[in-house]
């Protein structure tokens, strides 16, 4: 049964106020040639299907053309909401979808239904987890101790009952203990979000969702596909990508990779005025690339910006990499900074500004704020 692993389009982004809808539109067109020249049993989309949990009309018409166009190519469409997206508007309409074979999962309730396809080796069972926070999980089974993001997921896990005699995939959108994050993913406390591998065991492929660059844990049985676009500008040096799948009989399974080609590419340059004015320098860019340039001259250039846009239209930001931005001590790289949770960010902040660190009883207290704020609601939706 060969399977197409895709997460995270993000429809509806915009990065540094430019919006992608049109690189979204082209890379599904992309998609859906790859979809057209595979052949695919199902497409796997692993959450993160919208950018925001209220949609934009566009975005939510994208989606819309995107899913009937996979429907009418005969493949099977299994979709689960992610933490930014809103998993009851995701899951409008999705009993009529079923007809279509489009499966959309429902905000969790504690039940996980799996979904059955056949091929010459029998059955394989698709189990459908959206994002879960711990509250949500409590909700569901009071009984249950759930302390953390491991037990909330190992709680869902056991109460679906697998059969390990056949094969099994998962759909799930969560941070695993181990995988590489990026600077567009939206990150919890400091780590609070982690949820161990090992909960994954009854599954023979685990499509994940919520990590934007390609990656596996466990070899290859339990992977991030990424996005297929590049979203932040730590992103800039991703090699985007469609997962394909291929399951044999019991415990046999192979993973590839297909390459995305953007609209646009997103670049990362830097050096001085001069140097990144130069015909030499910028001739060997896509000048219509989505960029960053930091600049290392010691004074500011007037209107900067302005000035070269007229070379790089689709420049998003500049900065400053000189010896006044490094004045204030040491500068942490904005792709460092990409990284950071906001416990981190807070406990870097209050070093610079106060020449100390956090307190254990501080950090411990900023900890359990955050970590409330998040749980609430404040750190995804």
């Amino acid at each position: 049964m060969k399977l197409l692993h895709l997460s995270d389009l993000h429809l509806g982004k915009r990065v540094y106020d430019f919006p992608m809808l049109e690189d979204q539109e082209y890379i599904l067109k992309e998609i859906l040639r790859i979809v057209g020249e595979e052949k695919p049993d199902g497409v796997l989309i692993a959450g993160d299907v919208y950018d925001k949990s209220v949609p934009a009309a566009e975005a939510v018409n994208l989606l819309d053309w995107f899913l009937r166009e996979l429907a009418g190519r005969e493949t099977a469409v299994f979709l689960i909401s992610g933490n930014h997206d809103s998993s009851e508007r995701l899951a409008f309409a999705s009993a009529l979808l079923r007809k279509s074979r489009v499966y959309i999962s429902p905000a969790y309730h504690g039940d996980v239904e799996p979904i059955a396809m056949r091929d010459e080796f029998g059955e394989v069972n698709f189990y459908l987890l959206p994002f879960l926070k711990p509250g949500r999980v409590r909700g569901c089974f009071p009984e249950e101790k759930i302390d953390s993001y491991t037990d909330a997921v190992d709680c869902a896990v056991r109460h679906m009952e697998i059969d390990t005699a056949r094969r099994n995939v998962l759909l799930t959108h969560q941070f695993v203990t181990g995988a590489e994050r990026s600077g567009s993913e939206e990150l919890s406390v400091g780590g609070s979000d982690n949820v161990d591998v090992s909960v994954f065991a009854p599954f023979d492929y685990v499509a994940l969702g919520h990590i934007h660059g390609p990656q596996n844990l466990d070899g290859d049985r339990v992977r991030y596909c990424g996005t297929p676009l590049k979203y932040s500008i730590s992103e800039a040096k991703h090699a985007k990508s469609v997962t394909v799948v291929e399951l044999g009989k019991k415990g046999e399974r192979t993973v590839r990779t297909i390459p995305l080609s953007p609209m646009r590419d997103m670049l990362d340059l830097k050096g001085t005025y001069d140097e990144v004015t130069a015909r030499e320098f910028y001739q060997n860019f896509d000048q219509d690339a989505y960029i960053r340039i930091t600049l290392t001259d010691e004074n500011d250039i007037p209107d900067a910006m302005g000035k070269l846009r007229a070379i790089y239209p689709n420049l998003m930001t500049i900065g400053y990499d000189n010896a006044r931005t490094r004045g204030g001590g040491e500068r942490l790289p904005a792709e460092a900074v990409d990284r950071m949770s906001p416990l981190e960010l807070f406990s870097a902040f209050y070093q610079q500004q106060n020449g100390s660190k956090l307190s254990e009883e501080q950090e411990k207290y900023l900890a359990g704020l955050v970590e409330e704020i998040w749980d609430a609601g404040g750190g995804g939706k």
